[in-house]
């Protein structure tokens, strides 16, 4: 075995927290559009079923998410000049933008149903595209630092960014590009701003990939070696995947991830139908409460790193959540009731606003602290295996991350047909039968999956005492190892 000495318990500087934390700029613009948009943009402005495009994105996720644990083991064994990431990241750089350009600006002879192939082909290639770029960039988070704090640190600017591309590239469309015209009187459906926003998105991703892989670069030569060339068969590489991912933590945050993950693509996948419908807000209202979450994402890069040092990962992270994830149906379940004023008044949106600022602002806090928590299974899991593994957990992750949101997507399919908004607004107007039963799916699945999280998260083993025990473990075998 060779050794992988424990490297100084280094913080990344600035410039490189900013590089990395900005490539999430692109996943971000990517999950925002994907989680939020695409099944409104296929079903209500091209007249695609709504059930049609959930099982087309379920294929295209499944696809893709079975190319996460091969990504990721590659990703820990390739050996280049350029290392084990960034060969990866380089090489997804143009593809991940063209074929995003491709999702919103389908053939112009296609429409309706008959988009169908379309869309599961574009689909799949947005995300085997992403695969190659957001699984070894993941990695490179236990590799730029051991240090239990600074990975919250550098955990927390990837998501910061994240959020804030995702945000600006919506209040973009809202605001700027989905203007009423005189043909199209409704800005909703005015599909040449859907198609600016394909274009503009898809730039931004490839400008994002582009400076996380740079601005890392220089660190390329402190990164961890690759192991030593092996015979691997099929059957032993597929042995590694499965010993590495049987760690007890893992497994904790495998499923946490799943149902966390979960109701998030049930939210973002009817929460233009709960903006429209349910309350009914228009787009400039839609787009203030997006610029409502920028104040959202700083408090929570204030949060995380905070409530990290003071309470360690596991401990904020279930504090934090319970209390996120307990008011963010709440306003819902008071429509239902009867309890909040009515649709249209201002009383209603500035309501809404105060609660969304500051919900989202702990959703994300705990998104941030989760992520970190990935980072710290590595060493545990050396310790069992003599590996190290940072591209087959976060793979993992990511694997389990496409799975439970197409798994909500699809959940929120059957919630729109339960409601009777399976061919959305733009087919017939809404009774308040199916808005009723709209809010009442909504609610109870977001507090369903959201309880099955936090109860996984109980089960995460890794504090940060039993973190230093694990380097100070690695660092005594290593240096076993290497005496004459």
């Amino acid at each position: 075995m060779t050794s992988t000495a424990i490297p100084p318990l280094r913080r990344p500087g600035l410039f490189t927290q900013l590089a990395y934390g900005f490539g999430g700029t692109a996943e971000g613009i990517k999950n925002n559009g994907f989680d939020y948009f695409l099944l409104f943009f296929y079903s209500n402005i091209l007249g695609v079923d709504a059930g049609s495009v959930g099982l087309a994105l379920l294929i295209a996720l499944v696809v893709d998410a079975i190319s996460d644990p091969v990504v990721g083991y590659w990703s820990d064994n390739l050996r280049t000049r350029l290392g084990r990431r960034h060969p990866f990241m380089y090489g997804a750089l143009i593809p991940v933008a063209i074929a995003y350009f491709l999702a919103w600006n389908p053939p112009t002879g296609l429409s309706g149903n008959d988009l169908f192939p379309w869309l599961v082909g574009v689909t799949i290639a947005v995300r085997l595209a992403f695969t190659f770029y957001e699984v070894p960039s993941n990695a490179l988070a236990a590799e730029l630092t051991a240090d239990y704090d600074a990975r919250t640190s550098l955990m927390s600017f990837r998501y910061f960014f994240s959020w804030m591309g995702g945000l600006s590239i919506q209040i973009l469309l809202l605001f700027f590009l989905l203007t009423p015209t005189e043909e199209v009187p409704n800005g909703f459906l005015n599909l040449a701003g859907w198609n600016t926003y394909g274009l503009i998105a898809a730039v931004c991703i490839m400008i994002a990939v582009g400076v996380c892989a740079g601005g890392t670069h220089r660190h390329i030569k402190h990164l961890r070696a690759p192991p030593i060339a092996r015979n691997l068969t099929l059957g032993k590489i597929f042995s590694e995947i499965f010993e590495t991912i049987s760690n007890k933590s893992f497994r904790a945050l495998f499923l946490a991830t799943l149902f966390g993950l979960l109701a998030t693509g049930i939210s973002a996948t009817l929460n233009q139908y709960i903006n429209t419908i349910f309350w009914g807000f228009g787009p400039k209202q839609i787009a203030g409460l997006t610029v409502a979450v920028y104040i959202s994402a700083i408090l929570a890069l204030i949060v995380a790193p905070i409530a990290g040092k003071l309470f360690g990962k596991k401990r904020a992270a279930i504090m934090i959540g319970a209390f996120a994830f307990t008011i963010a149906p709440l306003p819902v379940i008071l429509r239902l009731f009867g309890l909040l004023p009515p649709n249209g008044t201002e009383a209603l949106y500035n309501i809404i606003l105060v609660i969304t600022v500051f919900d989202v602002a702990l959703i994300i806090a705990t998104q941030m602290l989760m992520g970190a928590m990935v980072a710290d299974i590595v060493e545990d899991s050396e310790l069992q295996t003599g590996r190290r593994s940072e591209g087959i957990f976060f793979a993992g992750i990511s694997f389990i991350r496409k799975l439970s949101q197409g798994a909500g997507v699809i959940t929120a399919s059957f919630v729109l047909a339960a409601a009777g908004l399976s061919q959305g607004v733009a087919a017939k107007a809404p009774t308040e039968e199916s808005i009723r039963q709209l809010g009442i799916g909504y609610a109870g699945c977001l507090l369903g999956a959201w309880t099955l999280m936090l109860l996984c998260v109980c089960f995460y083993r890794i504090s940060r005492d039993s973190h230093a025990a694990n380097l100070a473990a690695l660092a005594a075998r290593d240096g076993n190892e290497t005496t004459p």
